[in-house]
Parts: C-alpha cells; structure tokens; sequence
C-alpha cells in the first residue's frame, strides 16, 4: 500500500507537500483519484491518514524540496481557522488531523470558518490552521478533558432568537472577526444571554454591540452535563480566560 500511496501522492502533488495534498481540496481530489486508479480502497479520509503516516515515518524522505504555500492575507482570517478547530475539538472530540483529512469534516470547519471571516478559500482556512498547530498556537486546552460538553453550538447573533436558546448550564464565547470578544460562564444559557444580548453588564462587551453591531458577532455555546458543579464550571470559564485571553475579560 505504501508504494502505491507515494506514487500517487507524487502523481498529483504538483511539487507540493504532502499538508498541502491533504488540505487542498483540487489536489486532494486528484491525490484519491490516483489512489483509485492504484486499486486502492478506504475512503478518502483514511487515504489521506495513510499520506500522512507515511510522511510521518519519514517514507518521504529523500524528494525534492516542496514547493512553498503562502497566502500573504493569513492574518486576516488565522483567528477564525483558530475558533473552527477549537469549536470541533470541542464538540466532537477530534484532531486537526481527523478535521483535514476527513472532507466532510474539512468542510464544516471551512463552513465555520467562513462564517467568522468570510471571502477566503478552503484552502486558506487549512492552511491557517496548520501553521497555528506548527506555531504551537494549537496546544489542547485543559477545558475539553475536565468536563467534554453535551454540544457546542455556534452561530451569528443576529440570527438568534433568544426564546429557543437552551435553559442549560454552559460556558459561552462572544466572537467577532479577528478577536475573541468575552467568555462567560452560568446556570442558565438563555437567561443570561438575553441579558448580554439586551444590554450587557459588561461595559466593554455592551459598547463593542451598540458601536458594531451583532452581524458580525458570533455566539458559541458549551452545553454542559447537569450533574457538572458550580465550581467547575466557573474553573472551565477561567480556563477558557487564561488560554484564549478574551479582549473583555477582567483577569482573574
């Protein structure tokens, strides 16, 4: 299987990395086309698992050097790459690697992504991420293995309508384009969003709407167990503080 792997892989790389060959959608659907054409079964996610063992292990060891990616607008829409993968670690417990080469979830990650900073490619997103993680901007967070949540919902403000919004305890993050506005945490979702969505009691937060604006401004919410005590719901929210540095947050 590996041989078959390397040689499509250097069938339609174009010269590129084996990141890129994953995270490119036009290169990767040429990358599995060559698999196919190799007999190769698996979907296209374990197809590009197996690309990346192999790079991995070193099987890619002795190529000419890859041709270069960089997108010089990266950091116009890094800080939404960044909130997509932390919202699917979240919500469906997986990798960065498990997000880009699977291409359903690649797809939701860029559907969120483009939600946050719209106008970019699939491409762009990926690609954003992948240099956050070679940053070490993407180290898992202590939040996700204390008390894994029940869902994690993101969406705009301006589409929410309060009255369908959970009556469950939860953490939630005030997000707009290129910052992570306020993380907030309490017994009852709905009860204190209407009240940040009506007129926050938070001055930084409260003036950031009424100059802005909620169409811009997304919501996630962490829907937490019932069982999940006070004390560590109010320690997830300031884990959440001190690793993502909210701009409204009062440290603690």
């Amino acid at each position: 299987m590996t041989a078959a792997i390397l040689d499509a892989f250097d069938v339609a790389s174009d010269g590129y990395s084996a990141d890129r060959v994953v995270a490119d959608p036009e290169l990767n659907r040429r990358f599995t086309a060559e698999c196919r054409q190799r007999g190769l079964e698996g979907s296209a996610s374990e197809l590009n698992r197996a690309l990346l063992n192999v790079r991995k292990t070193g099987g890619l060891a002795g190529r000419p050097r890859s041709k270069q990616t960089h997108f010089a607008d990266e950091d116009d829409y890094r800080f939404a790459a960044e909130i997509a993968v932390r919202f699917m670690e979240r919500r469906d417990g997986i990798s960065l690697d498990t997000i880009i080469c699977d291409p359903e979830k690649a797809a939701q990650f860029d559907a969120v992504s483009s939600r946050i900073a719209p106008g970019y490619s699939p491409l762009q997103y990926r690609w954003a991420a992948l240099n956050l993680r070679k940053s070490k901007r993407l180290e898992p967070e202590l939040v996700g293995r204390i008390a894994p949540p029940i869902d994690v919902i993101n969406v705009c403000t301006s589409e929410i309508v309060v009255d369908e919004l959970p009556l469950s305890q939860g953490l939630y993050l005030f997000i707009a384009a290129e910052q992570l506005l306020y993380v907030g945490e309490t017994e009852n979702l709905r009860k204190r969003l209407k009240k940040h969505l009506e007129h926050s009691d938070n001055r930084g937060l409260a003036r950031w709407i009424w100059e802005f604006g909620t169409e811009s401004l997304h919501l996630e919410m962490h829907i937490l167990a019932d069982s999940i005590d006070t004390r560590i719901r109010r320690a997830l929210e300031l884990e959440l503080i001190r690793s993502r540095r909210p701009l409204f947050n009062v440290k603690r």
